[in-house]
């Protein structure tokens, strides 16, 4: 048997401030080429509030939430030829795609009609142990600790997606809305790769700035301030609506908004009627949507970061303390990325 967090029924954290439950599991049984993952830490994200609030599509309920894991593999299916047991792996967003569509063939299987979701559609992370098909897992380079490199998997991977979907050149000007777990290591990216690209973030709250300022930003503000300069690029990772139209707004003409969110909460939906065409659109703007992560994505990612190296900000919580983690990601109580310590 193994320890687990469990979502039984979708539900509100403001309602429900405790919506996971510790449960007794037996330990995944191994399908064919499939690896048995002993789990030792696993990022918490805003997608999964997301899931458990229901403004993702729905969850298989029960279901065990993680899609930033890592631990070492325990035993191995048949016909496995990619690793071997002791490995350490990581398993991302992306939990399995058919591999055969038009889609897949070009690399792009975040957009398969058949992709599944890394504790959405099967289960993941928090828990002690979890199953995933050798193709979908990832060698975690040595120069990271398994907490370290949890949030690499989800926040670094789709920040890295983001921010290839803005098609800066060095010396172009950069906007991050937001500052957690994803926009605070696409600003460590930035300065490594693009020196000459200055980063201004937007962001609600003064530890948020300071923390900005800290890694290198040359600028920030509340997501309704004005910055000195129209900008190129802006990534959104905010869970709302409003900066995306204070993000329109502060675009240079031809700039391209990414929105790097899985779902927008739904309470300020009515801000869409804002936008005005003249000043949010024209000129030749962009909004690009980010959809889930590519194996690729997640693949160089952990090279580029791992050269770097990139090592992400982490509060460290007990399997146990998942509720914890969830609701203070919730009420924006948040420095870098939370993780979730299991082995």
């Amino acid at each position: 048997m193994m320890k687990a967090m469990v979502l039984h029924s979708l539900t509100t954290l403001a309602s429900n401030p405790k919506p996971l439950s510790l449960v007794h599991f037996p330990v995944p049984k191994l399908p064919l080429r499939k690896l048995l993952v002993k789990v030792s830490a696993c990022g918490v994200c805003h997608t999964e509030i997301d899931e458990i609030e229901g403004r993702t599509p729905p969850p298989r309920l029960p279901i065990i939430l993680g899609h930033q894991v890592v631990g070492k593999i325990e035993a191995l299916g048949e016909d496995v030829t990619k690793f071997k047991v002791g490995d350490r792996v990581g398993v991302a967003w992306i939990f399995s795609a058919c591999e055969a569509c038009s889609f897949c063939r070009a690399g792009n299987e975040n957009l398969c009609p058949e992709f599944k979701a890394t504790g959405r559609d099967a289960n993941g992370g928090y828990a002690e142990y979890m199953t995933v098909h050798e193709d979908f897992a990832y060698p975690i380079p040595d120069v990271f600790s398994d907490a370290e490199a949890a949030p690499l998997l989800c926040a670094g991977a789709i920040g890295y997606r983001s921010l290839r979907l803005t098609n800066l050149s060095d010396g172009q000007k950069l906007g991050l809305t937001g500052f957690g777990a994803s926009a605070h290591l696409v600003l460590k990216m930035v300065r490594h790769r693009f020196p000459r690209i200055p980063v201004f973030v937007f962001a609600r709250s003064e530890k948020e700035r300071e923390f900005a300022k800290e890694l290198g930003a040359v600028w920030t503000g509340d997501s309704s301030a004005s910055p000195p300069d129209r900008l190129d690029a802006i990534i959104d990772t905010t869970p709302v609506w409003s900066p995306v139209v204070d993000a329109l707004n502060n675009l240079a003409p031809g700039g391209r908004l990414i929105i790097n969110a899985i779902r927008k909460e739904d309470a300020d939906k009515q801000l869409l009627a804002q936008i005005d065409y003249s000043s949010h659109l024209w000129m030749e703007k962009e909004i690009k949507s980010v959809a889930n992560v590519t194996r690729y994505d997640v693949s160089e990612f952990l090279q580029l970061a791992a050269e770097i190296p990139i090592k992400p900000e982490i509060q460290e919580y007990a399997l146990e303390g998942a509720n914890t983690a969830l609701l203070e990601l919730k009420q924006k109580k948040i420095r870098g990325a939370k993780v979730l310590k299991i082995a």
